[in-house]
């Protein structure tokens, strides 16, 4: 991948993010957000992974039956069939109730496991925002314009954050770091998981930690 820091990145939407999708926001002056893809299933733009007591833990929006990768992003549906907001809370609550800064950051998020969003992509765009606040990031944000495959005008960041195995991109931008996590004793120190993790353990030192995480080559 070409580095070029002074271009903006185009990156997909994504379920609470790993931490190393937000190294993004400030290593590039501007992010554009694809908003004219097909959905793709198997990566984060409806799942996120923290860790608990027993290993880590993925949580999955579940979407409304049908064609999703025939589907614009922006059309995707997300189903209410099960309380799915109700497990992935108590499943945040008790991965995290123990983390330093869970008691302070936790109405920060517990809105939206209150409040409904019919589309995927709004989901992700208000948790995105939110978590851009709670960082104190004020990157310079756009949607896309128009679906490119192989854009010239940007640092295509697509689909290189992903949970798939297959994925062999490796990011020279990012090295993660060691902090202090809940449930470290027990699994080792287990980096990029969501961005959960770190707000939760790491609180208002969380930016700093980002920051330390980027390198340049």
């Amino acid at each position: 991948m070409e580095d070029n820091f002074t271009k903006p990145v185009l990156m997909e939407l994504q379920y609470f993010p790993p931490i190393q999708y937000f190294t993004k926001f400030i290593l590039y002056p501007q992010v554009m957000l694809e908003q004219h893809e097909h959905y793709q299933k198997g990566g984060y733009r409806n799942r996120c992974k923290i860790v608990n007591a027993n290993s880590t833990q993925l949580l999955t929006v579940p979407l409304e039956k049908g064609k999703n990768e025939q589907q614009s992003i922006r059309d995707v549906k997300i189903s209410y069939v099960d309380n799915w907001q109700r497990i992935h809370w108590t499943s945040i609550q008790s991965a995290y109730g123990n983390a330093p800064f869970f008691e302070h950051y936790a109405d920060h998020f517990s809105g939206f496991f209150d409040t409904k969003q019919e589309t995927l992509f709004d989901l992700n765009r208000v948790i995105l925002h939110q978590i851009l606040r709670i960082l104190q990031l004020d990157t310079n944000i756009q949607p896309s314009t128009t679906f490119e495959k192989k854009p010239t005008l940007y640092i295509d960041f697509r689909n290189k954050i992903s949970t798939r195995k297959s994925n062999t991109f490796v990011d020279e931008n990012f090295v993660p770091i060691h902090y202090s996590q809940v449930f470290e004793e027990k699994h080792g120190f287990l980096p990029n998981l969501s961005i959960l993790d770190l707000i939760f353990c790491k609180g208002p030192e969380a930016l700093s930690y980002l920051e330390q995480c980027i390198t340049k080559k």
